[in-house]
């Protein structure tokens, strides 16, 4: 499974950022019943949060700029393992690319350095 760690780092931030709103609603509502205004509560964070959550999960500003993939085989050594590849950075674009190269830790290692080198915002 793929995760962003930028994504879900947002995301969590903002399920605690909730909590004091979400508080707060509730104890503006405090002489009504529990569960009524625990909905309430809820319906209001629902209306606002969903919004933030469809910027956090749908936003390409946030997209992840390196892919990981489990067992591939390295385009440079041939060692089968955990591979990486750089996607997008600011002067580096390979999103569409219909032939992704990924390669062992090392392997990225040091064509991260060539990237740097070249100019590539790594």
């Amino acid at each position: 499974m793929d995760v962003n760690f930028k994504r879900y780092g947002l995301y969590l931030v903002r399920w605690q950022l909730s909590t004091p709103l979400l508080a707060g609603v509730l104890i503006l509502l405090a002489t009504m019943d529990p569960l009524t205004a625990t909905v309430i509560a809820n319906l209001i964070g629902g209306l606002i949060f969903f919004w933030v959550d469809r910027f956090i999960f749908t936003s390409k500003v946030l997209a992840a700029q390196w892919e990981v993939k489990e067992n591939i085989k390295c385009v440079d050594c041939g060692k089968v393992c955990r591979g990486y590849r750089l996607v997008k950075t600011t002067n580096y674009d390979k999103t569409d690319d219909h032939a992704p190269e990924f390669r062992c830790e090392a392997c990225s290692e040091k064509k991260t350095e060539e990237l740097r080198a070249r100019g590539v915002d790594c």
